[in-house]
């Protein structure tokens, strides 16, 4: 007697990936998943190669790695997936300071995020005709 196979997070024709302890503030990598969130995955990739955000190259590792997940677990076609959704949420903050002065202690907090982005295989003939 084996357990019964765990559901799929996602819907058929989707498929996902997740980057979790990014050293950036989640206000900071939204502005990188808004860039990229409904395009196809080729032009996504190419404005991550080329944007001037330090955080991008972990955000294209992501969406390469989702990319990766859909044709080889999936079977889905990679020509016809475009980045459903990116969103971001928040994850640990570390607390540090440094002294300032009449003895006052200035804080500092330094964020963490994480980043889950969601292909979607769509046909390209649907939605020319929509």
């Amino acid at each position: 007697m084996g357990k019964d196979k765990n559901p799929r997070r996602v819907a058929e024709n989707e498929a996902m990936a997740k980057l979790r302890m990014l050293r950036t503030s989640p206000q900071k990598l939204n502005l990188v998943a808004a860039m990229i969130r409904g395009k196809k995955v080729d032009k996504a990739l190419s404005d991550l190669t080329f944007s001037k955000k330090r955080i991008s190259d972990d955000v294209k590792k992501c969406l390469q790695s989702a990319i990766a997940n859909a044709e080889n677990n999936h079977n889905l076609d990679v020509d016809e997936l475009i980045v459903a959704e990116a969103y971001v949420g928040k994850n640990l903050t570390m607390k540090r300071g440094k002294p300032r002065a009449r003895g006052r202690f200035g804080r500092i907090v330094k964020p963490f995020a994480e980043l889950t982005i969601k292909v979607r295989q769509v046909d390209e003939t649907v939605g020319e005709q929509a």
